[in-house]
């Protein structure tokens, strides 16, 4: 029987970020997750310089002996219409590849790491929890994703009505040939929106690595989606030849429609397995991060980490709403006939300045919102 104060379920960003902060201030962590690590993850993959100064990480210094790919800019539109580049006069993210990213805050953060072996039970004893029958810990964290046990014992995806994107995406790495036929520029990932405005495509060249992939809303046909969007990338020139690995699935639940169920007794969720994913560009690497840090707060201003009330843990869901805001319940748009909305996001996707503005800074990038401070809270 090995003793921690705080067990995390799921070694993503989420996970190692609540651990990396628990363990600066002196606290015993385990991180336990079913996979080895590095691993691969279904994700577009890209890091803002906001993440980067949150989580104390010199991009350069990353980059150094992983991929790491400025970005500049975006080529944006509706699959199967024109499109429109934006571009920037300074890096405005990072490309990245997940299986590192991920490895990389795994490791820093100093935790005991039980990889390779995944949670089959998890029961109540008096002031602690009892892990697979030999890991004591006083404070379970889901971070396990969309599927994360932990968020499935606390009845966390018992929400008929909450918003799930499926998606598939393939990264390989291309050979000399596909470099120099593929159109996407490395400054210059690509983005297209479905016509029925459900979902959008992604292609973004890293290094050598290109990564594509499509993600829809509660929508089924996605192979079908998948296919056609390929199809258009062949045609624009993006692409060149068949992608030569097969895609892989993956599901998350955005962070609107539904008051996510956060804690319990003694248990906290975070990242994808709370559902925090950012509702109009589904990006989840900084919610992921920023719920991390914000429940190991909570957790550091405990008088004990012995099994907590849901009530002294309720003030982690109240810093969540102050800092992702009540997710909506419906947006205007839900009012208007369909036919309607697509005609006018077809010409506001071909306004620059409602491209820049909204679809990139607002909508992918969050610039307004300021990097989250620690200090102030």
């Amino acid at each position: 029987m090995t003793s921690y104060d705080v067990a995390i379920v799921g070694g993503g960003p989420a996970g190692s970020s609540c651990a990396w902060r628990l363990r600066q201030a002196g606290h015993s962590v385990a991180i336990i997750d079913r996979k080895e690590f590095p691993r691969d993850k279904t994700c577009a993959g890209w890091v803002t310089p906001t993440v980067w100064r949150t989580l104390k990480v010199d991009p350069d210094e990353y980059g150094r002996e992983r991929t790491l790919q400025p970005i500049r800019g975006f080529r944006t539109g509706i699959i199967g219409g024109p499109d429109l580049q934006t571009d920037y006069e300074s890096t405005v993210s990072y490309g990245i590849r997940r299986c590192e990213f991920d490895d990389y805050l795994l490791r820093r953060c100093d935790a005991d790491l039980l990889l390779g072996q995944p949670l089959r039970t998890m029961t109540r004893h008096g002031d602690h929890w009892l892990l697979n029958g030999t890991i004591k810990a006083g404070v379970l964290v889901g971070a396990g994703g969309h599927f994360c046990p932990v968020a499935r014992e606390l009845g966390a995806r018992r929400t008929e009505t909450s918003s799930v994107v499926t998606a598939q995406e393939v990264e390989f790495a291309a050979d000399d040939r596909q470099l120099e036929e593929c159109g996407v520029k490395a400054t210059v990932p690509e983005l297209y929106f479905c016509g029925d405005l459900a979902g959008y495509g992604w292609c973004f060249r890293k290094g050598r690595y290109l990564n594509v992939g499509l993600g829809r809303v509660n929508a089924g046909k996605l192979s079908q989606a998948v296919t056609e969007f390929v199809d258009d990338l062949r045609r624009r020139g993006t692409l060149a030849g068949n992608v030569p690995e097969r895609f892989h699935g993956h599901a998350y639940q955005l962070y609107e429609r539904v008051v996510p169920r956060l804690v319990d007794d003694g248990v906290m969720l975070v990242g994808d397995a709370a559902g925090m994913a950012y509702a109009q560009s589904g990006e989840g690497i900084r919610p992921a991060v920023e719920s991390g840090l914000l429940a190991a707060q909570t957790l550091l201003e405990l008088e004990h980490l012995q099994m907590p009330a849901a009530t002294e843990l309720m003030h982690y869901a109240d810093r969540i709403t102050e800092r992702f805001g009540q997710p909506r319940e419906r947006s205007a748009t839900d009012w208007l006939p369909h036919a309607l909305l697509q005609a006018t996001a077809r010409r506001l996707l071909r306004n620059r300045t409602f491209v820049r503005r909204v679809v990139i800074d607002d909508w992918f990038l969050h610039a307004s919102q300021p990097a989250l401070d620690l200090t102030s809270l």
